[in-house]
């Protein structure tokens, strides 16, 4: 990303792999900088289980998604998305098919999953920490929202 904010859609995507971590906080942390701008969903390539970590690194900034059930793409009622953004090889991968059938823009965000991360409790809740405001930059930058 050049740091040039980017036109803005009127539906993002939000894709990671299983709806779990990336997906449901990039969604949350859109929803809550732009509010009603534009209409914001997250998916997986498949559903997950829910990740206690997400809640705890999100209620940090005042953000809740201690409520969020993760989902497929599949299990979605709406395909009316100008943009796409993945958050995993395996995201990106779907999203490129999706082009095919789809008239939908791909962007690329590759940010590590925090689920791999081993060590103490702080240490995880820090990689956690750090895709969160990973994420948070990235959403500020492409969507021109200013820092308070």
């Amino acid at each position: 990303m050049d740091g040039t904010p980017k036109r803005l859609p009127s539906a993002v995507l939000f894709i990671c792999t299983q709806n779990a971590i990336r997906s449901p906080m990039a969604a949350a942390i859109t929803h809550h900088l732009l509010g009603d701008k534009i209409y914001v969903a997250s998916a997986g390539i498949e559903a997950g289980d829910p990740d206690p970590f997400v809640g705890l690194v999100m209620d940090e900034i005042g953000l809740d998604l201690t409520r969020h059930r993760p989902h497929a793409i599949d299990d979605l009622s709406d395909a009316g998305f100008d943009l796409a953004i993945t958050l995993s090889p395996q995201a990106k991968a779907h999203a490129d098919d999706m082009t095919r059938t789809m008239a939908i823009d791909v962007e690329n965000w590759p940010i590590a999953d925090p689920s791999a991360t081993h060590g103490s409790r702080d240490q995880i809740l820090e990689s956690y920490r750090a895709v969160r405001d990973d994420i948070m930059r990235r959403v500020r930058e492409r969507f021109g929202v200013k820092a308070n």
